[in-house]
C-alpha cells in the first residue's frame, strides 16, 4: 500500500493519513448492506435502455409523424424530418459535455437520478407536442437525458466494478442500449400493424417514460462509487462502497490503497478540467478517447438503425413490411451484443475492435454493390426493385450490425471508461461523447440528403472507405486497457508518456 506511511506528508485536500486511520476505514463496525454487480448493472444500464429506445424508436414513428396534420401526423417536411430525428442528438451531445462534469462534481449516482427526470420529462413532452417546433425542442430535452446517460452509465460501471469484471459489466451497457432498440422496434411493429390509429406513433414515443420512472426509484436503492467518493478524499465512505460491492476475501484496502495514491498526486498537480489538456499525457489521451468515439459513429451504424425502414422501402418494401423487417436488426443488434459481453472479457480489446472494423468495411462495400446492381437500375427504369434486393440488403445489414454490436460498440464504450484519469474521468467521458453525438448528429442529418443525391451505392461507398481510415487510427493510435486496473492504466499512461 504505498500511499499510506508512518505519517503520509500532508497533501492539498488530503491532510493526514497514517495506517491507523487508513485501517479504521475498514472497521466502523457498521453493518454493510451488500450489493451485487447484477443489480447494480440492471438497474444503472436502464440509462443505456432509454438510450437505446429514444434513438431507436424514432424510425417507426417518423412515418406516421410525416403524415398531414389533418391525419394525425405533424406534416414533416424532408428538412424537418431530418431536423425531428437530429435534434435529439444535438441535445445529447450537450447533455454528455455537461453531465461528464455534473458527474465529476456531484457523482454519478447522483447524475443517474437527475438523468431520470429528464428523460420522463422529454418523453411526456415529444409524446404530446402538438407541432414541429415543440416536437423539436421536446427532442432536444430527451437529448440532454440521453447523452448525460451515455457519459454516465460507462463511468458508474467501470469505478464500481473490480478489475475482473469491468470489461464485461461495461458492455452490459451496450447490450440494453441495443435491446431498447430492439424494444422500440418490436412496439413501432405491433403498433404499426395491431393499433393503425392517428395517435399511434404519440404512444410509441411516450412509452419510454416506463423504464426511466424505474431508473429513478432503482438508483435511490444503488451506491456511488467508491471511486467516486476516493476522489473527493471521503475514504470512509469508498471503503463502506467497497465492502458492501466485493466478494469476501477480496482485497479492498489494496484497492482502496491505489484509489489513494491516484487521488492524492491528481490533486497535488490539480487535475480534473479544460487546464489538463496542456499536460502532454492527458492531451493524448483524450485525443485518443475522442478518436475512438468519433470513429464508432463513422461507421454510419446510426444511419442503418434510423433510417433502415427508409432504406428497406427504397429498396422495394411497403411501409409495414419495412417496419416488420427492421426487427431483425434489433434481434441480430442483441445476440452480437450479448457476444460482445464474452468477447470483451476473452480478447485484447484493441485487436477486437480493429476485426471489427474489417467486418464492417466488408459489409459496406457488399451494401454499396448490391445497391449499385440490383436497386438503382430498377429505379433509373421507373420500375420495383426486386423483392431479393430488399432482402439482400438487409441481410449485409444484419452482416453489418454483427461486428458493429459484437466488437466496435462494446470495445468502444468500455475503453472510453477506462482510459480518462480519475479526477477527470467524467470530464473527459463528456467531451468524447460530446462529439461523438455531433458527428451522429451531422451524419444523421445528412444521410437523407447524401441518399437523394448519391443514392444507396455512392452513399455506403463512402462510408466504406472513411472506415478504412478509422480503422488504421485504430492500428496506430488506440492502447490496449484489458488485464489491469483503472489505476494501473492510469500510471501506465503518466509513465509512456
Amino acid at each position: 500500500m504505498t500511499a499510506i506511511s508512518d505519517q503520509v506528508g500532508p497533501t492539498p485536500g488530503a491532510g493526514q493519513i497514517s495506517p491507523a486511520q487508513f485501517d479504521a476505514f475498514f472497521t466502523t463496525g457498521k453493518p454493510v448492506k451488500r450489493h451485487s454487480m447484477k443489480a447494480i448493472a440492471l438497474v444503472a444500464t436502464l440509462g443505456g435502455l432509454l438510450f437505446g429506445y429514444d434513438t431507436g424508436v424514432i424510425a417507426g414513428a417518423l412515418p406516421f409523424m410525416s403524415d398531414t396534420v389533418a391525419n394525425g401526423g405533424l406534416g414533416l417536411s424532408p428538412l424537418t424530418e431530418g431536423l425531428v430525428t437530429s435534434s435529439l442528438l444535438f441535445g445529447a451531445a450537450f447533455g454528455a459535455l455537461y453531465g461528464g462534469r455534473l458527474s465529476d462534481r456531484y457523482g454519478r449516482r447522483h447524475n443517474l437520478l437527475m438523468l431520470a427526470a429528464v428523460f420522463f420529462v422529454g418523453a411526456v413532452g415529444t409524446a404530446f407536442a402538438p407541432s414541429v417546433a415543440v416536437m423539436v425542442a421536446a427532442r432536444v430535452v430527451l437529448g440532454l437525458a440521453v447523452g448525460g446517460a451515455s457519459a454516465t452509465v460507462p463511468v458508474y460501471l467501470a469505478e464500481i466494478a473490480p478489475k475482473e469484471l469491468r470489461g464485461r459489466l461495461v458492455a452490459v451497457d451496450q447490450l440494453m442500449i441495443v435491446t431498447g432498440q430492439l424494444l422500440a422496434y418490436s412496439t413501432n411493429a405491433v403498433l404499426a400493424n395491431v393499433w393503425d390509429g392517428h395517435s399511434t406513433w404519440r404512444w410509441m414515443l411516450f412509452l419510454c417514460s416506463i423504464p426511466a420512472v424505474a431508473l429513478w426509484i432503482g438508483m435511490h436503492r444503488m451506491p456511488e462509487t467508491a471511486r467516486w467518493f476516493a476522489c473527493k478524499f471521503r475514504f470512509g465512505e469508498a471503503a463502506e462502497v467497497l465492502r458492501a460491492t466485493r466478494t469476501p476475501g477480496y482485497d479492498i484496502k489494496a484497492e482502496l490503497s491505489e484509489m489513494l495514491d491516484v487521488a492524492q498526486e491528481s490533486d497535488a498537480r490539480r487535475e480534473g478540467g479544460w487546464a489538463d489538456l496542456k499536460t502532454p499525457w492527458i492531451k493524448r489521451l483524450v485525443l485518443i478517447g475522442v478518436g475512438i468515439a468519433v470513429l464508432q459513429q463513422l461507421t454510419g451504424v446510426n444511419t442503418l438503425m434510423y433510417y433502415a425502414p427508409t432504406i428497406l422501402t427504397e429498396t422495394g418494401l411497403g411501409t409495414n413490411a419495412a417496419l416488420t423487417a427492421t426487427i431483425a436488426n434489433g434481434v441480430v443488434s442483441v445476440i452480437a451484443a450479448v457476444a460482445g459481453l464474452w468477447l470483451v472479457g476473452r480478447f485484447r480489446r484493441r485487436n477486437l475492435l480493429i476485426i471489427g472494423q474489417l467486418g464492417i468495411i466488408a459489409s459496406l462495400a457488399a451494401i454499396a454493390t448490391t445497391f449499385g446492381l440490383l436497386v438503382q437500375p430498377s429505379l433509373e427504369a421507373g420500375t420495383t426493385p426486386p423483392t431479393s434486393s430488399s432482402y439482400t440488403v438487409l441481410a449485409f445489414m444484419l452482416c453489418f450490425l454483427i461486428f458493429q454490436q459484437g466488437a466496435v460498440s462494446p470495445v468502444t464504450w468500455v475503453m472510453l471508461s477506462e482510459i480518462f484519469p480519475m479526477r477527470m474521468r467524467g470530464f473527459g467521458m463528456g467531451l468524447a461523447v460530446f462529439l461523438m453525438w455531433i458527428a451522429n448528429a451531422i451524419i444523421t442529418f445528412s444521410f437523407p440528403l447524401l441518399i437523394s443525391t448519391f443514392g444507396g451505392t455512392g452513399t455506403f461507398l463512402v462510408f466504406a472507405v472513411v472506415n478504412v481510415g478509422t480503422m488504421l487510427f485504430s492500428w496506430r493510435m488506440v492502447p490496449e486497457t484489458s488485464h489491469l486496473t483503472l489505476e494501473e492504466l492510469e500510471g501506465e499512461f503518466r509513465t509512456v508518456s
